[in-house]
């Protein structure tokens, strides 16, 4: 297993595969609205949805690990620590920060922002476990992935520099509890099965999320059949991307696996539109500069 994952092609493929799914959370997670009934302003069904979501998803993390392993994915008490802390960051602070926010920002400033993760993975590795090398020139390549990610989220639209604490503050802070799971996944999966550690992390962590959605007054009340299966898709994209992930950190570097990150709103944009029945057409020629910028900063970072 571990020499498969070190092959080059073998990462970029992998790395490429979470992000597409991930780019299909967006469109799936509207239409699972749409199918729950839950309007922008219910921030409390927001959560217990997303709260449902993780907690299917560790699930579904810890039965295929088993089933592979040939043997229950139980914590010991030794690494239950270690669960708790990447849960925090990974799942109870980096979305109750975006749901949050999404009430109070728009979706291309929140796009923007979260792009904003690549350079914070690479520069607190860098820092936190003295692990990358040709630091600089690593963030300066991530520039025209950033760049790409700034075109095909503003579509011809001008970005209004307004900021407001629980908006594009809250954003923000999302985006830091994302990169600090990246240095707690890159620590802890050196000792632990990151399948281990993803599924038991989303089951804490969802569990916890969904308890506080239901306090606070959200409920799922399913329109039609469909609204499961996609809940259900939903924490297939976080078991299998996640875990995926979390191997591609253990055996790779931080800077070579997370600027892939600037694809996840390219799949985003395709797949919103072919989901959504969004058009392309207003983009022009912008999606196919965009899709060179950031492919010109992946190659650029896994090449220094």
């Amino acid at each position: 297993m571990k020499k498969f994952i070190e092959k080059t092609p073998v990462m970029i493929a992998a790395a490429l595969f979470c992000n597409l799914l991930w780019g299909s959370a967006f469109p799936f997670i509207k239409l699972g609205y749409a199918a729950f009934g839950i309007v922008s302003e219910d921030t409390a069904s927001q959560i217990l949805f997303a709260g449902t979501r993780f907690t299917l998803a560790g699930i579904l993390t810890i039965a295929i690990g088993s089933l592979a392993s040939h043997q229950f994915l139980a914590p010991t008490k030794k690494n239950i620590p270690s669960i708790m802390k990447l849960s925090l960051f990974q799942t109870i602070l980096q979305y109750f920060f975006f749901y949050v926010a999404l009430a109070h920002t728009t979706g291309v400033k929140a796009s923007i922002i979260e792009a904003s993760n690549v350079f914070f993975a690479i520069l607190f590795t860098a820092v936190f476990m003295k692990s990358e090398k040709n630091l600089t020139r690593k963030l300066l390549w991530c520039i025209p992935g950033f760049l790409g990610v700034l075109l095909i989220n503003l579509n011809g639209q001008t970005l209004q520099f307004s900021f407001a604490w629980n908006g594009e503050g809250f954003i923000l802070l999302s985006t830091l509890a994302a990169s600090c799971s990246t240095v707690l996944i890159k620590k802890y999966s050196q000792d632990v099965s990151p399948v281990l550690l993803s599924g038991w992390q989303f089951v804490f962590g969802g569990a916890l999320m969904a308890i506080a959605g239901f306090v606070l007054g959200g409920r799922l009340h399913a329109l039609s059949g469909t609204g499961w299966w996609i809940l259900l898709w939903l924490a297939f994209v976080s078991a299998a991307a996640y875990s995926i992930w979390s191997l591609l950190l253990k055996y790779h570097p931080v800077s070579k696996v997370a600027v892939f990150g600037f694809s996840n709103p390219v799949f985003g944009v395709f797949l919103s539109a072919l989901l959504l029945h969004e058009s392309l057409s207003s983009m022009g020629a912008t999606i196919y500069i965009a899709l060179a910028l950031v492919c010109l900063g992946i190659y650029e970072v896994n090449h220094n």
